[in-house]
């Protein structure tokens, strides 16, 4: 098994994407942590994860409480170690809305949520996994930041991960620790009615209106076809798994409609 006796951190574990690594990364031996601020959602996981025969234990923990993140992280590192740490607290995006138009506190929300998050529980992680030699820090976003229009907020909260992300691998990689990101848009599974109305409230999309927007996406792929759940968690198992331990500093492209 690829993430044998490791012990991984997915914060914001609740929503779609942290449901299928968990259970990717619980399949591969590894033992997760999940954290979110609704404990009965994270119950729900942990029980469905032991029911597949992995191990799984959670608490609540706000990823905005930096005190709160560095008690969780150090109980993990005190517990066998830190080995994995991923990041996948929804930010408040705004979307379907033209940048000149858009109030002020709806540009700024993801982008500051998105930053003050991904710092702090990389921050967490990256102490404990320099003392201890290794580790992998996972990002995830759509990767917007090479433009994206009417995708609001996103593209310039993606950028400012992007950036961080590449930073902090440059500072950590000597103490054997990578940090590599995921882009990752338009997953199928998680584009739920309820999910796209959440980014613009005025939008509230019917079936056929989803579905025309899945076979769009579709078309734009460069294989004409989406990534699923199931693509994404596998690809982040590698990655968090000693298979690409050449890989740091970087984001992985699953998106498949860039080319950079």
């Amino acid at each position: 098994m690829l993430l044998e006796n490791k012990n991984a951190i997915i914060y914001g574990a609740g929503g779609a994407v942290g449901t299928g690594v968990a259970k990717a990364f619980a399949q591969e031996g590894a033992r997760v942590f999940l954290t979110g601020r609704t404990q009965e959602k994270l119950d729900k996981l942990a029980k469905e994860i032991a029911e597949l025969g992995g191990r799984a234990e959670t608490a609540v923990v706000d990823a905005l409480d930096e005190d709160a993140v560095d008690e969780h992280a150090q109980s993990v590192a005190d517990d066998g170690g830190l080995h994995i740490s991923l990041n996948l607290v929804k930010r408040g995006d705004m979307q379907g809305v033209p940048l000149a138009n858009m109030a002020t506190a709806d540009f700024t929300r993801a982008i500051t949520t998105g930053v003050t998050t991904t710092f702090i529980t990389c921050k967490a992680a990256a102490r404990h996994m320099s003392e201890q030699g290794s580790g992998v820090i996972l990002a995830f976003n759509s990767g917007s930041a090479h433009g994206s229009p009417m995708m609001g907020s996103t593209g310039p909260a993606d950028a400012a991960i992007d950036t961080y992300v590449r930073n902090l691998a440059m500072e950590v990689g000597g103490s054997g620790v990578r940090v590599v990101g995921i882009w990752a848009a338009g997953i199928p599974e998680t584009m739920t009615l309820e999910a796209i109305n959440a980014v613009n409230s005025e939008m509230q999309l019917d079936e056929n209106a989803l579905q025309g927007i899945l076979g769009h996406l579709d078309s734009l792929r460069l294989t004409k076809k989406s990534p699923s759940l199931t693509d994404i968690a596998n690809l982040a198992v590698f990655l968090a798994s000693d298979k690409s331990r050449s890989v740091t500093g970087c984001f992985v492209n699953a998106t498949q409609m860039f080319t950079s």
